[in-house]
Formats: C-alpha cells, structure tokens, sequence
C-alpha cells in the first residue's frame, strides 16, 4: 500500500464526508478512493440501522457473482467467524479471516459456501461505529492466486473508520423528502424458504419498488436482511429503518410464521411509515450530537422557551444558549426555527400536531 495512495484516499474521504451526498453516492465514492490504496477484486459498503446493527442497503463493486441472500443467510442464520455484529463489539471492528482462523479459512462457513463458487479467496471486513453504535459495514476481497491483506491494511481501515463513519452517518440525512406523493398503508408480504413472495397486500408492490426491488422477483436488501435474521438466532424481532427511494423514512420488519402444527418455513414481511418517536432520535443522532445536546433538541421540538429549557433540564440559561450554539453548528442551521425544519420537517412534515409519547419524541 503506498503513502501516496493511502493519503489521497483519507483526504478524498474526509471531502467526501462533507458533501453532503446521500448515502449510495457516498458509498460509490468511498469505493473508488479504497480501491487506489488497498488493492481488491471486489469490495461492498453500505449502512445499517444503529440500533439493531442490521443492515440496511449496500453498493458493490467486483462482486455480482455472490448470491446476497445466501451471504446474508450466513451473516444472520449461524455462528461464523468475523460477523459484523461480533466485530462491531470489539475495541478493533476490522479483521482478516486468515488471521482470525489462524490460517484456516475454511473454519468460516461462509467461507466454504461462498468463497469457492466466485474464487475469492482472501477477505477483510469491519464495522463503522460512532457512540457504540454500527453505523455501516464494509467487506473487501481478493482472488485465489493473489496475496492475502496485510496488518497494515486492516490498521489503514481501522484509522478510516471516524471517516467513513461520518460519511455513512450523515448521508443518511443528507437527501430531503422528494415532491411525490408518499407511500400511505403498510404492506405484508409471505416470503417463503427460497426468498419468494408467495402473497402480498396490495400496497406491497409499491413499497417493495421504493426500497429498489421487485415483488415477485427481486426482494431489496432490507427485506432480504430482515428474513435472514428472522430465520437466524436473532434475540428479537428483527427490524430496520431507513429511509426509501421517495426520501419517506420506513420501518421494515418481519417474523416467523406459524400455522396449525407450528412455525412454518415462511417468514411475514411489514413495511410501514416509521413513526416520528423511531425516526427523530436516529436524525439527531446521525448528527453526531452530545447526550445532552439530543435532550436540548427535544426541548426545542416541542417549542420550549430557553427559560423553559433551562427549568426542564436543570441547567442555567446561559448553559442551554451554549448547548444551542453548538447545535447549530453541528447541524449548520442558524435559529430554533431552522433546526426544528432541519430536525423535523425534513425528515418528518405532516405531524406537528400530534401529541409527546413517553420518551418525549412527537407521535407518529
């Protein structure tokens, strides 16, 4: 890995960052500067919902031949070596497989499955986190025949990761809501064992078409995610949000399901509008505001004077204009009035009416 590449590639990052882009853009972007300073044959890159760790889209390149619905099977329906949810426990989120099986890489089964049907043989993979939350995820691999990645790659990663975190994090705000009329109803959908749509709602075709897929032919990642993790060992029902192609913030979810003798092999799919409670704290939070700043912004939500605030949060007046300032400059707005568009309005019109639920977020 040469200096020179290594160093174009961080500042290309750090711009890319910045811009703005909205997250497949970023992605595509991150990819190209990785692929000048750490050689690959394919490479994948995409965010994941920070409170379940789930992932929630990815941009590849290099990597048509692999099934996604066979990876993710691996990634959530069994113990295997380097998942993104173990790694991202870690103090170091990045590993290489043929160090972390001591030279073995037959030891992962995802290894044995997938490696020999596309010849990619060498793989590094890690998570991109902020607040111990996972934020994103990467993989990147070689061909049988070349050299495997190095200790000094997967250090270059783990020194990226503040960069691409951001990147990830902010581009998930980046993109406001589109003009067209949004998606109303939530849509069911049975997906069998081969990842088929065997009935659906009628909303469901829709939907399905807004998070990139097709209903009876191409399930998008998040749904095909969503199944995988409710076929795995998942400690809960496993869910995602995000936001769809129309800029409307979704929650996809699904179960087993069971029928007169037991669970069936056929999993239920929802997609339905996320509810403000779901969606406001991952906006702020994807600003990478304090603690204690998201609890000023919830004030301000709700229109509270800085009297008020300071009343609320036990805090002096001239403590919460401080809080306020360095919200502003995080979230590059100029007045309350601002940051409740940004916060809110943005991501979330139409439900300025409605009442606090118990967390205090505004109620979808």
């Amino acid at each position: 890995m040469q200096t020179y590449h290594a160093e174009s590639a961080r500042a290309g990052l750090q711009a890319a960052a910045m811009a703005g882009l909205g997250w497949e853009d970023f992605a595509q972007t991150a990819i190209e500067l990785l692929n000048r300073a750490v050689p690959n044959d394919g490479i994948c890159l995409g965010p994941s919902d920070p409170a379940t760790g789930l992932l929630t889209g990815r941009v590849k390149s290099g990597l048509e031949e692999v099934d996604e619905a066979q990876f993710l099977l691996h990634e959530y329906g069994a113990d295997d070596v380097n998942r993104f949810s173990d790694l991202a426990r870690r103090e170091v989120g990045v590993s290489i497989l043929f160090e972390a099986t001591k030279g073995r890489p037959e030891l992962s089964e995802r290894y044995r499955v997938i490696a020999p049907t596309v010849g990619l043989e060498h793989e590094m993979r890690g998570t991109l986190r902020a607040d111990t939350q996972m934020w994103g995820f990467y993989t990147i691999y070689r061909y049988q025949g070349r050299s495997g990645f190095s200790p000094g790659e997967a250090d270059f990663m783990h020194r990226l990761e503040p960069l691409l975190t951001t990147g990830i994090r902010r581009s998930l705000i980046a993109s406001q809501l589109a003009r067209s009329q949004p998606t109303q109803g939530a849509a069911v959908l049975i997906v069998d064992a081969a990842n088929q749509v065997v009935s659906a709602t009628d909303a469901a075709e829709e939907r399905i078409a807004e998070l990139g897929g097709h209903l009876w032919s191409q399930l998008p990642t998040p749904v095909l995610v969503v199944v995988s993790a409710a076929r795995g060992r998942q400690p809960s029902l496993p869910q995602v949000r995000l936001r769809a192609r129309n800029g409307q913030w979704v929650s996809v979810h699904a179960a087993p399901v069971r029928g007169p003798n037991g669970r069936t092999s056929d999993i239920a799919v929802t997609i339905e509008n996320a509810g403000a409670a779901a969606i406001i704290p991952l906006v702020v939070a994807a600003y990478g505001l304090t603690e204690r700043e998201r609890t000023v912004v919830q004030q301000v939500l709700t229109g509270a004077s800085t009297a008020e605030m300071a009343k609320a949060l036990h805090l002096s007046p001239y403590t919460v204009q401080d809080h306020l300032k360095a919200i502003f400059e995080k979230t590059s707005v100029s007045s309350r009035r601002e940051l409740q568009g940004r916060i809110f309005f943005d991501h979330y019109a139409g439900r300025l009416d409605n009442p606090l639920d118990a967390h205090g977020w505004l109620a979808g």
